[in-house]
Formats: C-alpha cells, sequence, structure tokens
C-alpha cells in the first residue's frame, strides 16, 4: 500500500476501530502514525529522525525527515550543515531541526505486518488505560457481571467493559459458580498492571452487605438512616449496626422491612446469611449489650484506656452470648472494635471473692493485723496499702470498731510497710543500674524504675527514647483474632497520657527539646481535635 493511498478508508479504518474499542480516535490516528514511522525507518535507516503527520480531517499523510542544524556534520542520516540549512531556511541556526520532505512509500509485507503489530499494541493499551480510568474511582461500588471462567477457584468475571476477578477467598464458602451465571459483586480495589488493569471483587467483605442493605433501604440511601459498623461471618452469619437520624424513624424496622422483606433480599444474595440488626449507640456500654443480642446482660465494665469490655452474663446465656465456635462475641467485637471478655454472674462472684481475699491477706501481711481487721479493711474498699497509709485518719476511724487509736496504729504500720518496701526496691534498682536522675520524673515509682531496669531501660536517655506504646503496651488485630502485647509499665496502673508526659519530662531534662516547644505542640493538637 502507498502512503498516499485511499485517504478516506484511512479514516474509515481510525473511526471503524475506536468505536469498536469504545477509545478516542485521535489515539488511533496516533498509533497509525507511530506504525507508519517505525516502517519508514525500516527502509531509511533505525537511525533516521522521521515524523509522521497525519491530517485528521482529510486523511492527508506527510512524512518527513528531521535533520539537526550543526557546525560540524557526524552523521549525515541526522544532521545537516548550517550553511545548507539557511538555504533552506535564513532563520535556521544550530540546534534547530530541517524537516525534509520524504517521497512516498510502498510497504513490504514484513513492514506492514509490523505496523499492524504496532496499532494494536497502541490500541490494546489505549484500552486498558480507558479500562483503568472507568474503573479506579468506583471502588466502593457494586457491579453486576457474568462469570466468564473459573480458574483455580478464581472467577473471572465480566463486567461488559472490563474483566473483574473473585479470588476463592473473596467468595462466600460453599457458593459455587458456573459459566453464564450472573453475578453481584462489591469492586474493593482496581490496579493498574502490567497486563492491564486488575479489578478485585469481594461478596465477603463487611461493605457489600452495607451496599446491598443501601440498595434494598430507600432510607439509608437518603441519607435518613446510617450504617455504622459491620460485621461478618461470611455465608453463615453477620451483624449491621444502624442509626436514624430522624427520630420518627426505627432504624431497625427500617431494615428489616414489613414482614421480613428488605432483610430477606439481602439474606438471599449472601446465600442465607443470617442477619442480626443492632441499633447503634453512641455509649460504648449500651451498644455492647444490643450486639451481643440475643444474649442477656447483666453488667458491662469499661477499661477505656485498654479498650476492652467485661460482660458479665446469666449462667444460662454464656453459650449464647459466646455463639457456636465464639462466632457472637467475635462478631460483637469486630463490630464494637472493643476487646471483650465474658463472664457468668458465678465466675464473677467467685473472683471477687478471690479478690477480696487477696486483697484481706495483703492487709493481714503488709499491716501485721488478724483475719477480720484484714477482711474489714478490703470490705471498706481500701485496694493497696498506699490506700490505707495516705487515706485521711477519719476515714480509717469510720470504719465499724475502729476507733482514733486504732486507725493511727494502722496508718503508722502502713507506712513502714512502705518505708521498708521502697528500700527494697531501691536497693533492686541501684542493682540493676537505673539512674538516680529518672526518679526525678513525676509519677514514676521505685517499683516502676525496678520493672524499667528489668527491661534494660536504665538512663534518662534510654526512657526519653521510649514511645509511650513501649510503657503501656498495644493490641494488634489480625484476622478477627486481637492479640496484647504489654508494655514495661503493664503491671501498673499507668494511662497513655501518663505515659506521654512522663516521656515528655526526660526528654526536657535530655535537652532533646526546649521547655517553649511545649505549648507549641499543645497548641497545634488543640488545633487538630478543633479542625
Amino acid at each position: 500500500m502507498a502512503v498516499s493511498a485511499n485517504r478516506l478508508e484511512l479514516l474509515q479504518i481510525a473511526d471503524a476501530v475506536a468505536r469498536e474499542k469504545s477509545i478516542d480516535r485521535e489515539i488511533v490516528i496516533e498509533a497509525m502514525a507511530d506504525a507508519i514511522q517505525k516502517a519508514a525507518r525500516s527502509r531509511y535507516g533505525q537511525e533516521t529522525n522521521i515524523r509522521v503527520d497525519i491530517n485528521t480531517r482529510t486523511g492527508e499523510m506527510k512524512l518527513q525527515r528531521l535533520l539537526e542544524v550543526v557546525e560540524q556534520v557526524e552523521d549525515p542520516n541526522t544532521q545537516i550543515y548550517l550553511d545548507l540549512a539557511r538555504d533552506k531556511n535564513p532563520d535556521a541556526e544550530p540546534g534547530d531541526f530541517i524537516a525534509e520532505q520524504l517521497p512516498p512509500m510502498d510497504f513490504g509485507r514484513i513492514a506492514a505486518q509490523s505496523a499492524k503489530q504496532v496499532i494494536v499494541q497502541k490500541v490494546r493499551e489505549a484500552e486498558r488505560d480507558k479500562q483503568y480510568d472507568e474503573f479506579k474511582d468506583r471502588v466502593g461500588e457494586i457491579v453486576n457481571g457474568t462469570v466468564k471462567r473459573v480458574e483455580y477457584g478464581n472467577v473471572i468475571v465480566d463486567l461488559g467493559k472490563g474483566e473483574g476477578i473473585i479470588r476463592r477467598d473473596e467468595q462466600i464458602p460453599r457458593e459455587l459458580f458456573r459459566y453464564g451465571d450472573r453475578v453481584r459483586a462489591y469492586i474493593y480495589d482496581v490496579r493498574r498492571e502490567q497486563r492491564g488493569p486488575q479489578i478485585f471483587l469481594s461478596r465477603t467483605h463487611p461493605q457489600f452487605m452495607a451496599k446491598l442493605f443501601t440498595m434494598e433501604v430507600p432510607e439509608i440511601y437518603d441519607g435518613i438512616i446510617t450504617v455504622k459498623a459491620v460485621a461478618r461471618d461470611p455465608g453463615s452469619r453477620a451483624k449491621i449496626a444502624v442509626v436514624s437520624n430522624d427520630s420518627s424513624v426505627d432504624p431497625v424496622g427500617a431494615c428489616v422491612g414489613m414482614r421480613g422483606s428488605r432483610v430477606q433480599a439481602v439474606v438471599a444474595e449472601l446465600q442465607g446469611e443470617k442477619i442480626d440488626i443492632i441499633p447503634w449507640s453512641p455509649d460504648a456500654a449500651s451498644f455492647l449489650v444490643n450486639a451481643l443480642q440475643p444474649a442477656e446482660v447483666a453488667k458491662v465494665v469499661l477499661d477505656e484506656d485498654a479498650e476492652r469490655i467485661e460482660v458479665v452474663v446469666p449462667d444460662d446465656q454464656l453459650s449464647l452470648a459466646i455463639g457456636r465456635r465464639g462466632q457472637n462475641v467475635r462478631l460483637a467485637s469486630q463490630l464494637t472494635g472493643w476487646d471483650i471478655d465474658i463472664l457468668t454472674e458465678q465466675e464473677e462472684s467467685e473472683r471477687r471473692q478471690k479478690e477480696f481475699a487477696e486483697r484481706s491477706a495483703l492487709f493481714m501481711d503488709a499491716l501485721n493485723v488478724d483475719e477480720m481487721v484484714g477482711q474489714l479493711l478490703a470490705s471498706e474498699g481500701f485496694r493497696t496499702v498506699e490506700e490505707v497509709a495516705y487515706v485521711d485518719a477519719d476515714e480509717v476511724a469510720s470504719i465499724e470498731g475502729f476507733d482514733e487509736d486504732t486507725a493511727a496504729e494502722i496508718q503508722a504500720r502502713a507506712r513502714e510497710h512502705l518505708d521498708a518496701r521502697e528500700a527494697e526496691f531501691d536497693a533492686k534498682r541501684k542493682e540493676l543500674g537505673v539512674e538516680d536522675t529518672l526518679k526525678e520524673i513525676d509519677g514514676l515509682t521505685t517499683p516502676m524504675l525496678v520493672a524499667l531496669g528489668e527491661e534494660g531501660i536504665k538512663t534518662l536517655e534510654d526512657f526519653a527514647g521510649c514511645a509511650a506504646d513501649d510503657l503501656v503496651g498495644w493490641t494488634e488485630r489480625k484476622d478477627g483474632e486481637v492479640k496484647r502485647f504489654p508494655g514495661a509499665l503493664a503491671a501498673f496502673e499507668v494511662s497513655r497520657q501518663d505515659a506521654e508526659a512522663m516521656i515528655m519530662q526526660a526528654r526536657l531534662k535530655a535537652g532533646w527539646i526546649e521547655a517553649e516547644d511545649e505549648p507549641a505542640e499543645a497548641e497545634i493538637e488543640d488545633e487538630a481535635e478543633t479542625a
């Protein structure tokens, strides 16, 4: 085919390819120009700088060779003398390029094949870019498609303008797909890869269920009801927490629908997965009681620092609260974001009795008193010897059977015990090599210094280099399992804020930061909270 051949046909081909592949006509014409340029180089030499221009209205094609203007020619295929260049363009200067018109050329079989490959490659790349651009902003949407094939348990889904993949671990257990089946899934990731955009779909993602409810419940779609949290054990059971922004709308009733029609539509899509619809509450304790439904809860104790919650249930409700294989409590934990410990009323009673006995024994041993006095102190709510030693004397004297002399004697013994214990811990601190400078940090007690020394934190610099997690510990959640990592001061009642304040003191003393930096940091934190 000659370059000057049927111009109209060239544009018609470009239009047809652009329509078929749903890509820009300009991209196809550009690909054709690149292909012709490659074919021309195979004839005139690979080092030749050739430019091809195709008029997008008329189809007219220009083939030109570009020569760089130089004073001393080293390669005649790519360069031209300044004198010769000025014959063609009087304004030419070194570094400019002169375009020489090339005659029309005929493509041989090999050149034509090569040109075809270039066009196919360019069109394929443009098609992939268009697919990526179309799906990258659709992460978080539900899409419908048709099963194209199943490879090693992974389902390839035809989405019309692209292909998605549902990996085996993103499928609901015991779910089978065959060629041609209609499938609905959630787009959770779109990646640009060498072989084209990869669209990852999921039917087990918690947000898949949330989006299904959005499609079935108009109040969620309109924003009257908000889905606050979702926890799923795919194919078995799920919990979804909802809250209404309109006091006249019942969020649970709206999601259930008339005779359960709305929730049943979601259950059918999720292969019979049982769904508990939970009313969300800003109060963590109330929310958790709701999340443990259908089990009844007798008492809840929160530990906000550790994000841990202790739940006491009647003895006959324990198995219901835990659920089969721990499913109910695991889903409640995922839904609320709290670690949950479940006790029966009997277990809690036994634990309280054990704690009472331990405190009584502590007072008997430390204060050298009989069992009755130890039990009286424990029953009055005293937990440590420090509380007994430094509380107002009237509080101890007000205990039934005690008088002022008895209270004074008990407090004196408590202080003697603390002094002896302090001396013992101080000796151990010195033995471990913990610096005296650490004693100057407010909040650090001698037993804490011993605990730090056992963890290798012995100098002011060591302590200043710690993070709050190193002192109070941290938790990691993986695959629904929560693992707790204790810090150096985990045995002591130290909050994260206290730990951060002590570390800041150490950094000030070590000279790592200036005193005036503190208010600035506080202002930044305040601004961040306000924003």
